[in-house]
């Protein structure tokens, strides 16, 4: 079993990235957005408190994203976890550090997808979605198939476009990034965990480099 961490900034590849570790290796994606939502519709307690503090619009604690994460290494764990999305942070990198321990469990790499911010900004803001399955296109690199029909789902679909997948937008989210979640570079660098892969690079030579990462 193999569990690792996905840390690069919006628009890296992360969930493409993982759909393949899922698809070729048989992990589980842990993706804090996914989660939230999950719990927030589930009706049980924890869901109930999600709920509650996403319709007042602030933000879910450490604490309960954590209670989540547990909820999930207590199931099914399949060939491993993919954590994307957490850490976001060193606090939350000792959290979860805690969380592995307390299971038995051990992190055995976290793998920075690199990338240079201006080709990310200018890919991102051609990029689309399925709004069926997630499938992401970009207007350069893979448009929308002419007929509609998505090439992962098969289904005939409405793309759509992230309201703040625009370049004002991104750079904001990017210094949000560096300021938080860069220092996990050099946390996990001292720990001997992180390894690092071009993440602007064609998706099937970033799956390679992931995949040599971790074998």
């Amino acid at each position: 079993m193999t569990n690792i961490i996905l840390l690069g900034p919006p628009g890296a590849g992360k969930g493409t990235q993982a759909r393949r570790l899922v698809e070729g290796r048989g992990m589980v994606q842990l993706s804090t957005g996914d989660m939230l939502r999950e719990a927030r519709t589930s009706g049980t307690e924890m869901g109930k408190r999600v709920a509650d503090i996403m319709d007042r619009g602030e933000l879910v604690t450490d604490e309960i994203v954590i209670g989540l994460i547990e909820e999930k290494l207590n199931g099914e764990n399949g060939g491993g976890f993919i954590f994307d999305g957490f850490p976001r942070t060193l606090a939350q990198a000792d959290a979860l550090g805690a969380l592995l321990d307390r299971h038995g469990m051990k992190l055995d790499a976290v793998i920075e997808m690199q990338v240079d911010d201006a080709a990310l900004v200018s890919r991102i803001t051609a990029r689309s979605t399925c709004a069926n399955c997630g499938e992401v296109y970009n207007d350069a690199t893979k448009p929308i198939p002419a007929d509609g029909v998505c090439t992962n789902c098969g289904e005939k679909a409405e793309f759509k476009r992230r309201a703040d997948d625009n370049e004002d937008s991104l750079k904001q989210r990017l210094m949000e990034y560096y300021k938080k979640t860069s220092p996990l570079i050099g946390y996990y660098y001292a720990k001997g965990k992180l390894r690092t892969v071009d993440g602007l690079a064609e998706i099937d030579a970033v799956a390679r480099s992931i995949a040599q990462a971790l074998d």
